[in-house]
Order: C-alpha cells, then sequence, then structure tokens
C-alpha cells in the first residue's frame, strides 16, 4: 500500500463515510493550493479534515501560475517589507524542506544594452542586491539560490543565445525559485493531507455552505448530499464570493504564451524585459524543464463573470510578443506561440490599478459563521493556510497543536543531495521525487508502460497509470490537463489523447 494514495475506490469509500453521521472538524471547500494546504496543515494537527472540490485538484487559478516560487522582489519595491520578507521566507521552506523535489534555482538575466541608463542599472542592481538580503534573512543558503552578480556580455550571450546581440554590454544574473510544475505541488499537498487521514474529495460541488455544513452535488452519481463539520472554510479563490457573497474581490487576469525551445533560443535561463514605461514591471521568458518557454505575463483587471477557464485575449498575446521581442535576436511571432493559459488573481477589493493591488491575503469570518481565505499567491500557500486553520480553531475552540507545516516534507521530498542519488531517471526524480523508482518500475515490469505517449513529449504510459491509481485522476481531462500538464499545448494533449483514455479506463477497472 503506498502512503497517500488518491484513487476512485478511495473517492467512493470517503464519500460514503461523509454521506452518513460521520462530522469532521474541518470541511475546507476549494481543492487549489490553498485549500490543499489548509487540509495538510488540519490534518498534521491530528484535526479531522474533508476537501471538497467541484472539479479536479489545482483547477482553477493555481495551476494557471509562473511556476515561480518569488522570493518578494515586487513588493520591496512597493515598500510591501511585510510582504516581501514573508515570500523570502516561505520560498526558503518549499526549496529546502516542503518540496526540494518539485523546486529549482532560476537564473534570471536583466540585459543591460548602451542606452540603458547608469540609474536604471543602478535601481535594478539595488533591488537585487535588496533581495538577495532578504534570501539571507530568510536561511536560505547560497548553495540552493546563488548571490545576484553582473555579467559580460559574452557571458550573457553563452547563458541565453537568443539574446540581441546589437549593443548588449552585459546583463544583471539573479536567480529566484521555481517549480517544476504548479500542479504538482497541489497534488503532492493534497497527498500528503490524504496520509495524515484528509479526505480529498474531488467533482463534488459544493452548492451552499453555512459555518458547520456544506451542501454537495457529487458530479459522477448525481447525489446529494450535506457534510457536517465544526468549521467550514472557504477556500475557493476567485470563486469565493458565489458561496459567500459578502466577499468582495476584484480579480486580475493573468496571461502566458507556451513557446518552442527553438523561438527564443534562451537555453536554460530567463530573460525579464522590462515593459516600457513601467519602472518595476517586467515580462518573462521562462524556461521548462520539457524544452519549453513560458512567456508571461499580464496584469489587467476582469469585469463581468468568472470563467471556469480563462481565455488569453488577443491583446495580450500581441503585448507580450511585442515586449519579448524588444529583447530578442529575431521577433517573435504567433507562429511561434504553440500554446497560453491565463490565471486569475483573487485580489481583495481596494481601489487603484489592479496591478498595484497588495497580494496580501486576509482572513473574513460572515456574520453566518464561514470562514474564508482570500487574497496571497502561490508562494505564500502555506502561511495562509496555518492563518486559516488557526482562525478555525479559535473560532470552534477545537484543541490542537501549532503548525508544523514549516517542517513537512511532501511525499516525495527529500534533501537535494539524497535526490541525486535517487535511482530513476532524473527528469522523473524533478516530478516524483523518491517515488520516482516507482513509476519507472511500471515501465520495466510492463515494457507498453514506458513507452512515450507521443512523439513530442517524454511522458510514459506508465505516469498516466499512476496518476490514476495514486494522484486522484478520475477522467481523461484529469490526467491532460492537471497530471502530466500536456493540454498546455493542444497539439500534444490530440496526439496523446487517445492512448490516455485507454490508460485511464483499464486503470480506473483495475487492467493495465
Amino acid at each position: 500500500m503506498i502512503r497517500g494514495s488518491l484513487n476512485a475506490k478511495r473517492r467512493e469509500r470517503e464519500l460514503e463515510e461523509l454521506a452518513g453521521d460521520l462530522r469532521v472538524d474541518i470541511a475546507v471547500v476549494g481543492g487549489g493550493v490553498t485549500g490543499a494546504g489548509i487540509a495538510l496543515d488540519a490534518a498534521s494537527r491530528g484535526l479531522s479534515v474533508a476537501l471538497i472540490e467541484a472539479h479536479d485538484l489545482a483547477f482553477g487559478t493555481s495551476r494557471w501560475s509562473s511556476k515561480l516560487v518569488h522570493g518578494g522582489l515586487r513588493y520591496l519595491a512597493k515598500g510591501e517589507f511585510a510582504l516581501a520578507r514573508e515570500s523570502a521566507v516561505e520560498r526558503g521552506i518549499l526549496m529546502t524542506r516542503t518540496a526540494p523535489h518539485l523546486t529549482r534555482a532560476m537564473p534570471q538575466l536583466f540585459p543591460l544594452y548602451t542606452n540603458t541608463s547608469p540609474a536604471r542599472q543602478a535601481l535594478v542592481t539595488a533591488g537585487l542586491q535588496a533581495g538577495d538580503a532578504l534570501r539571507r534573512a530568510a536561511w536560505t543558503p547560497s548553495s540552493v539560490l546563488p548571490r545576484p552578480r553582473t555579467i559580460p556580455a559574452a557571458e550573457a550571450l553563452a547563458l541565453a543565445p537568443g539574446l540581441d546581440r546589437t549593443h548588449l554590454r552585459g546583463a544583471l544574473l539573479a536567480y529566484d525559485g521555481a517549480l517544476t510544475d504548479d500542479a504538482r505541488l497541489v497534488v503532492g499537498l493534497a497527498r500528503t493531507a490524504s496520509a495524515f487521514g484528509a479526505r480529498i474529495l474531488t467533482k463534488l460541488r459544493a452548492v451552499g455552505i453555512t459555518a458547520d455544513k456544506v451542501r454537495c452535488q457529487d458530479r459522477i452519481s448525481g447525489q446529494s448530499l450535506e457534510i457536517s463539520a465544526r468549521q467550514v472554510i472557504n477556500a475557493t479563490g476567485v470563486w469565493a464570493g458565489e458561496l459567500v457573497p459578502s466577499v468582495k474581490l476584484r480579480p486580475s487576469l493573468g496571461s502566458h504564451l507556451v513557446l518552442s525551445a527553438e523561438a527564443a533560443k534562451i537555453g536554460a535561463t530567463s530573460v525579464n524585459v522590462t515593459v516600457p514605461g513601467e519602472s518595476n514591471r517586467f515580462v518573462f521568458l521562462l524556461p521548462q524543464p520539457d524544452g519549453r518557454v513560458y512567456l508571461g505575463l499580464t496584469d489587467e483587471p476582469l469585469d463581468g463573470a468568472i470563467p471556469d477557464v480563462p481565455a488569453v485575449p488577443e491583446s495580450d498575446v500581441d503585448f507580450l510578443l511585442k515586449v519579448a521581442s524588444s529583447a530578442l535576436a529575431r521577433n517573435l511571432t504567433r507562429e511561434d506561440v504553440i500554446g497560453s493559459y491565463a490565471g486569475l488573481r483573487p485580489l481583495i477589493e481596494r481601489p487603484g490599478r489592479s496591478a498595484d493591488l497588495s497580494r496580501n491575503h486576509a482572513v473574513l469570518t460572515d456574520p453566518n459563521g464561514v470562514i474564508t481565505i482570500v487574497g496571497g499567491k502561490l508562494t505564500t500557500y502555506r502561511k495562509m493556510a496555518a492563518d486559516a486553520v488557526d482562525a478555525a480553531m479559535k473560532a470552534t475552540r477545537l484543541h490542537a497543536g501549532p503548525a508544523r507545516t514549516d517542517r513537512l516534507p511532501l511525499l516525495g521530498a527529500a534533501q537535494r543531495a539524497k535526490l541525486s542519488t535517487v535511482d530513476a531517471p532524473t527528469r522523473l526524480v524533478g516530478k516524483y521525487g523518491t517515488e520516482a523508482p516507482r513509476i519507472a518500475a511500471l515501465g520495466e515490469v510492463d515494457r507498453a508502460l514506458g513507452e512515450r505517449l507521443c512523439a513530442n513529449t517524454e511522458i510514459t504510459a506508465a505516469e498516466v497509470v499512476w496518476a490514476v491509481r495514486h494522484e486522484g485522476a478520475l477522467d481523461v481531462e484529469d490526467v491532460l490537463e492537471r497530471r502530466t500538464r500536456l493540454a498546455l499545448v493542444p497539439a500534444d494533449a490530440a496526439a496523446a489523447s487517445s492512448r490516455v483514455r485507454e490508460l485511464v479506463d483499464k486503470s480506473l477497472t483495475g487492467v493495465t
């Protein structure tokens, strides 16, 4: 029996328990990074937990990030020192204790040209030095995140050959944290919570909540049920106001484009390009472990109804391509775009531009007693979760110890030195950590499971089987969209869908 396994049989059993007379301590609605973080925080304190998610783990904003673990540099520039320090601390916890297997140092180039003013260079340099001071204050070693430095043009071009060489006189090189994949972090949180006894229930829609009850509808069977809890926590992100109307949010849309490695030619180093007319805003070219590059991001208010899956506006495509091209040897065009995605930030409603709104989080208690956690960002999910559980304990006089997630590794996590000795392909270790040999073994026992799903990916059939047996994937969409992320490039998803469907159907019936 593998610890923390999520699958259809476990879901059926736990759903039956909750439909009966079982009353849990905490019911958290929302299966994104915050909801999964709350489930882990509460369960690891010894509380009984049910997580209720209408779609799938990481269905919403949590899978649409830049895949960065920010150190808070942007917040320093705005004078939000407490938020900047919190970000740096949480980044260090993720990279050194919680999930070393899912994180890595991302080198970041800030190109310097002959028309880059001394004042501009000094401003960026000061910001990077301040960010490094935050790293040191958070006790994140330089072996994990190296110190920033100035490099000559030749070194900048060696790191990122696709840079525009004309008038390039050097670059600033700094480091921030990056995730292998944001959806994998959410799955890891949920599985670790389940290992502590949390009940993780996807495809279960909350249709109404009070302080101690969640009315639900099972989207698979159509069954209606009511889940009882000592405290209900609303962690549905941008949709929080639909369950608790007193919560007022101002969603902001962040768009990304997916490019092939050949389009930008930046190697393994990200390139930060200043947005014209902005002193502290950049467009990022972010290389990924699979060789692709994510180009982002925008920050525009979204008006009207909140979609389940946001679309990238055409104006954002043009904006991102134009700004990024200003630092590259060749102009990027729409033909270079092989995929796109957009996410919605759950910002607390306040006056001002959405780009200027604080990324602080807030724990709100409705007059009916429901606790809602909103705002924040992926990097600080753990602190958000701890604050929400603390509020629930105070409201209900639940007795449990303080949060322990700052020293609790996720399933598959280990120190980097140990990860380097795991007997499995590096690609698998970067996704599954110490569990990687289990996935590799599936392909060794059955050669067909070791085969790639399609020509343009290294992802194998074994990973699909693992997703269904142990990661809570219940259908083809769960696998393509969130366990493998093949759907980020529609052509890849189309090429793999038939094989994935066959594997999912066989895995759900116990035949592989």
